[in-house]
């Protein structure tokens, strides 16, 4: 019994020297910094790069559904900006995520930043402080061409004092952002340009590294990694999204280009689905076709079809 008891008594020991360690270590880490090269990225005033940011941040890379907190539907069924303010709330199994304002303003926006200190989150996922950013924005490959337009743009906003609250992790969030949130940058070169036409290529770069498609169609970890089959359905704010694959069992199974872009164009029609349906609605018929013509490329996987 003796025996028995001293076991049980270092085995607390150890455990709670184990948790405490941990628990030092997870706080030491919350501010952890990483570095990474400074994109040589500068805004212009050149109106048609301004032009094609706006069309960028507004329709294709849909930036309005994830930062601001205003209707954006109703506003851009109305044709009208949407302020970029962020604060809108993800609440995620690590806690409760929220996003930036990226207006101009100089207090709570991007005006205190740089346009490379700016460009450098975008790419390789590095915030001005040095801290790693949670990986929901797939930017890291736009070419640089595209990323000086984005950036122009967001210049040129009306800047909004709109202070964001930090994120608020929960225990399982803070050992997330210790020790499996890191830096995530280009996979392979970056493109000084990519011309637009209706070519897989175009589809592929437009799907992977401006619109996002495969990060809400693919499934992903903890820390936004994907952990699932390229475009095989994924997850977010807790519901279920499509096949988007060349399967049967996908949901766009047996649709034809016409279809596809029709479906687009319909904008929203369920209330409360997250698919950006009235920003995408704006993009044009080729960068349609160039999604669609790259997902009949993409590899066949099988999973529950999801009607929207």
């Amino acid at each position: 019994m003796k025996k028995f008891k001293k076991i049980i008594k270092w085995t607390a020991i150890v455990l709670v020297v184990l948790i405490a360690g941990i628990s030092t270590i997870t706080a030491t880490r919350q501010h952890a910094t990483f570095e990474a090269a400074y994109p040589a990225i500068k805004a212009t005033t050149d109106s048609a790069v301004i032009a094609r940011g706006k069309h960028l941040v507004f329709d294709i890379a849909h930036c309005a559904d994830c930062h601001s907190n205003t209707n954006s539907d109703s506003l851009l069924k109305l044709g009208l900006d949407v302020p970029l303010s962020g604060g809108f709330r993800f609440a995620l199994p690590v806690g409760d995520i929220y996003s930036k304002n990226i207006t101009p303003d100089s207090v709570n926006g991007i005006g205190r930043y740089t346009d490379e200190e700016v460009a450098r989150v975008l790419r390789y996922g590095v915030h001005p402080t040095g801290t790693a950013v949670f990986d929901f924005m797939p930017f890291h490959n736009m070419s640089d061409e595209d990323l000086r337009a984005v950036i122009s743009y967001l210049r040129v906003q009306k800047p909004v004092s709109n202070p964001v609250p930090d994120h608020k992790l929960n225990v399982m969030g803070n050992l997330v952002k210790a020790f499996m949130v890191k830096p995530v940058g280009p996979d392979g070169a970056v493109e000084t340009a990519v011309k637009p036409d209706t070519t897989a290529t175009y589809g592929r770069y437009l799907a992977m590294s401006v619109a996002n498609c495969s990060g809400c169609h693919t499934l992903r970890g903890l820390t936004g990694g994907f952990i699932g089959e390229p475009f095989a359905g994924g997850a977010i704010e807790n519901m279920k999204t499509p096949n988007l694959t060349p399967d049967s069992s996908s949901r766009i199974f047996g649709w034809s280009q016409a279809n596809f872009i029709a479906r687009f164009r319909m904008g929203k029609l369920v209330p409360g689905t997250p698919m950006p349906w009235n920003s995408f609605k704006r993009m044009s018929d080729d960068e349609l076709k160039a999604i669609y013509n790259y997902l009949q490329t993409v590899k066949p996987a099988k999973t529950t079809v999801i009607k929207e």
